[in-house]
This record gives C-alpha cells, structure tokens and sequence, in this order.
C-alpha cells in the first residue's frame, strides 16, 4: 500500500514530505501497533500529517490497510 502512495504523490509532483493529511482505514485494530511500526518508519522525520485511523471493512477480502492522503505539490 505504501508504494501505492509514493507512486500516486510522484504522480501528483508530491511526495511523503508535502502530506498534509493522511485517513488510514484498518482491517482489524488488533493490527493498529504493527500498522503504526510501518508507518512511523516511512514518514519522514518532522514531516508527519495529520492522521486519523478508523477500522473499516475493505474492499477486497485480502486487504488490511486502506490509506487516503492529501498532499501539496512540490
């Protein structure tokens, strides 16, 4: 999923350091602190968005995370 999103901010002359705010949609909250782990260590330092995390069903059965961000051009 994360590479999804680099790909769509490059795509969008963004990238992780221009997200102004980020939905995480999760499977199971018992996965929340593995899910955090990731995310903590893929946003950049100092550059974390705003961040809401709800559990949610997904789209496909085999899915755990949805994510939706909001970023600023470069």
């Amino acid at each position: 999923m994360l590479d999804k999103v680099d790909a769509l901010l490059l795509s969008a002359n963004s990238d992780r350091e221009h997200m102004l705010s980020a939905t995480i949609y999760i499977k199971d909250m018992a996965d929340f602190a593995a899910m955090n782990a990731v995310w903590d260590a893929w946003v950049p330092q100092g550059h974390a968005p705003a961040r809401a995390c709800v559990q949610a069903a997904m789209a496909r059965p085999e899915l755990l995370v949805e994510i939706s961000v909001i970023a600023a051009q470069k």
